[in-house]
């Protein structure tokens, strides 16, 4: 018998918690729990015995989704973001991936909610090109059901007594804790990750340009630092390129004073990324509006910035500590 806990870490109950918490209810399949854990106590605003509130004072999302999972009464852990909520079907199509014995985990895409506004659906577009951020599957459903070895918390599926095993995720990284649990399930627990294109939640989007650029800052920032930490999914070259990028860029400021065979490659190497961004409009208008589309390209050249820039930061860091919400 497959039960489900959902759990939500939050900093406090807020407005995306409580969209969240219907869609839930909602659910087809009704063998499930949701363990909310929030910062502090707060009396429950859902009258439904399968909603409980777990405080756990001022700590990071990994650590609150440990204590929630020491709790849970289900078997296989749900991990959502307070910001994401789950399309109805989202248990039933589980379950027979979990009637495989050999399947640890499950990952699905989190995708813009269609609720967002122009420059939220903006900020996701960037995620829709594989020249942007590598791995469009996590944002957009795409292809087959098949085995990875990294996905983002944001929509994922556990065992739950495989994940006690290895500690949980242990882990106060954040963003980055979702890379750290991965890699613990596939090399400790030796058991197939699953990325499965029906396994669907919504995901509100960054509401401007500053906010997205510090989000996926921090992605870059923590992915460089586990090219050192944790080089068995982080040390792959895709990874490196925004960083060549910025290298690239501070090159091309000093063109002027380089060498006439330097400075034409410098003018061949902004010709590809002209290609590129061609490349990646035409990803992003297979989704999205042109005004959208246009806009996320101007997002993509920032991200391919931020990300690449924190990346080497990351990278050249001895010991990184992550900052909570």
């Amino acid at each position: 018998m497959i039960r489900f806990s959902i759990i939500i870490p939050v900093k406090e109950i807020n407005a995306y918690v409580r969209e969240t918490v219907p869609y839930i209810l909602g659910l087809r399949n009704p063998d499930w729990e949701l363990i909310i854990v929030p910062n502090a106590e707060a009396p429950s605003e859902w009258h439904d015995d399968r909603i409980r509130l777990m405080a756990s004072c001022r700590v990071g999302p990994g650590v609150k989704r440990d204590l929630a999972a020491q709790s849970a009464r289900g078997n296989i852990l749900v991990f959502l973001d307070d910001d994401s909520y789950p399309r109805a079907d989202l248990l039933d199509v589980a379950v027979p991936y979990f009637e495989d014995s050999g399947v640890v985990a499950l990952g699905g895409p989190a995708v813009t909610s269609p609720q967002d506004g122009f420059w939220q659906r903006v900020s996701g577009t960037v995620f829709l090109s594989k020249l942007c951020c590598g791995a469009p599957e996590r944002y957009v459903p795409l292809g087959h059901a098949r085995e990875v070895d990294d996905w983002p918390s944001v929509n994922l599926m556990v065992r739950k007594d495989d994940f006690l095993s290895i500690g949980g995720f242990d882990s106060s990284y954040w963003p980055g804790e979702d890379t750290k649990l991965c890699l613990d399930l596939v090399k400790k627990v030796g058991k197939k990750i699953l990325y499965v294109p029906e396994l669907m939640v919504w995901h509100h989007r960054r509401s401007g340009w500053l906010k997205h650029l510090k989000q996926v800052g921090g992605y870059g920032l923590h992915r460089g630092f586990f090219v050192k930490a944790h080089p068995e999914t982080s040390r792959r070259p895709a990874y490196f390129v925004p960083a060549a990028f910025v290298l690239f860029v501070l090159l091309s400021m000093f063109a002027r004073c380089m060498p006439r065979e330097i400075r034409m490659f410098i003018a061949a190497g902004w010709l590809a990324y002209g290609l590129a961004l061609l490349k990646i409009l035409a990803d992003f208008l297979r989704y999205e509006t042109l005004a959208v589309s246009c806009c996320s390209l101007w997002y993509a050249f920032c991200t391919h910035l931020v990300y690449g820039a924190r990346f080497l930061q990351g990278l050249s860091t001895r010991a990184l500590r992550s900052t909570l919400r």
